[in-house]
């Protein structure tokens, strides 16, 4: 007997909400979408509101009902995917002290300095606190970015605030709690945390991390599986969301959990890449691996015996929609105001990528010489820097919009690859790649990256929904309609498949190779712009 089910995607810029049936096969009967707000502060400061969050969550659910026969009584689960690596605060009424940190949100240079870069170091690192974070995190809290520094920042700039946690969560759990009334983390989200200790018979809070990195472990939730029922929905939430008090909700889990899951990437050594807002490359492995140069970790996924080797670009497809709303594509009749790209919304991507099909795939590989940098917010992998930038590099008098277009699409692209040859270094990629996200909704893209990896690329149907099909998967487990995540993989197989172009991947060799020069050789400028 067939089970519907409810998806939230919560994604930096806005919420997809996603109903499914679940039977032989996964299949989406509705969905709905709304943005909201990314709040951009001068001082290198990103945050967002989580009633925003909550009011497009309540809007986008009862939507989704009036575009289908299926009603709310019908759904017998409720579970998310969601960006990671948020910082959450709540009282004790569960009510946020404060408007909620993204993961993109880079003030606490000051914290950071002050609690891991002195002393002896390895890769920016006090060995006194990288060694046993490494040890019992299989990681290390030495980006600006990660939230143990957002957490100490609140706790030096805003000391009444801090009084008043009672908990710290992420994006995901801090919705769980206004759905169930219940503080819990997932181990994924936990991990993100860098203060979870990853060994076996351990899977918790680490206490010694803790201490040397300044957290309060009364302000730590409960930790439960991401397939765990956590409770119902409270009388409150399910009369603003539209649906029946009690019903279940499951724990869930974060983007880069999921999206491997419902990209069907769910065997040892599958590797995915994900090219949305963000972008990554990730790859399951079967034990604690860490590259402290390169910045790249083995992390917690959603699955309990297994890690994702995972590098992550800040701003993947979102360089395209910076295209999209800055270079002028009036030609095409998308051209849509200025604004700034981290205050707009998911991107629509039909238009675009029609365009890109017609017209990007007319210009060679290469895109005349020209390469992009697609460091629109900084850099986290295979380097650390949020001073680096985005820029057109040989730029002629022959170069033309769409050569910077398509150079645009490349630089993504050759990001991606250097992910993929970096974790070569320590892991084998898989020969074929699922390639997910909205940026696999282009079939121009997709062979472009073929052809700058020389991989075979394979995409599934509706990419861009993946995340939401993951959370799915998590459902189908925690419902008992199948075993375990692995058991999925035969529920998502490859709609399309792109194998390289040699030629093509000639030319980006040769792109590719200047392309990783281009940061060493700015560094010192992008510090002086922007430091």
């Amino acid at each position: 007997m067939s089970k519907y089910v409810i998806s939230y995607d919560i994604g930096t810029t806005g919420v997809k909400s996603c109903l499914f049936e679940i039977d032989k096969t996964i299949t989406l009967v509705s969905a709905a979408m709304q943005g909201y707000n990314l709040y951009i502060l001068p001082d290198g400061g990103a945050e967002q509101d989580p009633d925003e969050w909550w009011d497009a969550i309540c809007a986008t659910t009862k939507q989704i009902f009036l575009q289908c026969a299926v009603k709310p009584a019908q759904v017998e689960g409720i579970s998310f995917c969601s960006q990671m690596q948020g910082l959450v605060l709540v009282d004790k009424e569960g009510k946020p002290v404060r408007r909620a940190f993204s993961y993109m949100d880079q003030r606490a240079k000051k914290q950071i300095k002050e609690g891991m870069a002195y002393g002896p170091q390895i890769a920016g690192a006090n060995i006194k606190k990288l060694i046993p974070s490494l040890i019992i995190t299989g990681a290390v809290s030495a980006s600006v970015k990660d939230p143990v520094w957002k957490y100490n920042w609140v706790k030096e700039n805003e000391p009444e605030n801090f009084k008043r946690i009672y908990k710290w969560l992420d994006v995901k759990e801090s919705i769980i709690c206004r759905m169930t009334g219940k503080c819990i983390m997932t181990p994924d989200s936990a991990f993100g945390a860098l203060i979870y200790d990853i060994r076996d018979g351990k899977r918790c809070w680490s206490e010694t991390v803790c201490k040397l990195l300044g957290v309060d472990m009364q302000h730590l939730a409960e930790i439960v599986p991401c397939t765990a029922k956590v409770g119902g929905l409270t009388a409150q939430a399910a009369s603003e969301l539209g649906l029946p008090e009690g019903t279940a909700v499951f724990g869930g889990g974060g983007d880069a959990s999921l999206i491997g899951v419902g990209a069907g990437a769910v065997e040892m050594g599958d590797t995915h890449m994900y090219s949305g807002t963000s972008g990554w490359c990730s790859t399951v492995v079967d034990r604690s691996i860490v590259d402290t140069s390169a910045m790249i970790a083995a992390i917690v996924g959603a699955q309990p015996d297994s890690f994702n080797y995972f590098a992550e670009l800040e701003t993947a497809g979102k360089c395209l929609e910076w295209v999209k709303d800055h270079l002028a594509l009036d030609e095409i009749g998308i051209f849509l105001e200025k604004t700034h790209v981290a205050e707009s919304k998911e991107s629509v991507y039909t238009n675009l990528y029609d365009y890109l099909s017609k017209v990007v795939n007319e210009i060679p590989a290469g895109s005349g010489g020209v390469i992009f940098t697609p460091w629109l917010h900084g850099n986290r992998c295979p380097f650390e820097d949020p001073n680096a930038r985005g820029m057109f590099f040989n730029i002629s008098l022959d170069t033309g919009k769409t050569e910077l277009i398509r150079a645009v699409l490349e630089g993504v692209c050759y990001h991606l690859r250097w992910f993929m040859e970096t974790q070569d270094k320590k892991i084998k990629t898989s020969d074929t790649i699922r390639f997910v996200g909205g940026g696999a909704l282009s079939d121009v893209t997709c062979q472009i990256l073929a052809d700058v990896t020389g991989r075979t690329i394979e995409t599934v149907d509706s990419p861009q929904n993946v995340g939401a099909v993951g959370a799915a998967v998590i459902m189908a487990v925690g419902l008992g309609v199948i075993d375990k995540i692995s058991d999925a993989k035969k529920l998502i197989p490859a709609s399309k498949t792109f194998r390289p172009n040699p030629e093509n991947k000639a030319v980006y060799d040769r792109n590719f190779a200047v392309y990783k020069t281009l940061y060493k050789n700015n560094k010192a400028a992008f510090a002086a712009l922007n430091g």
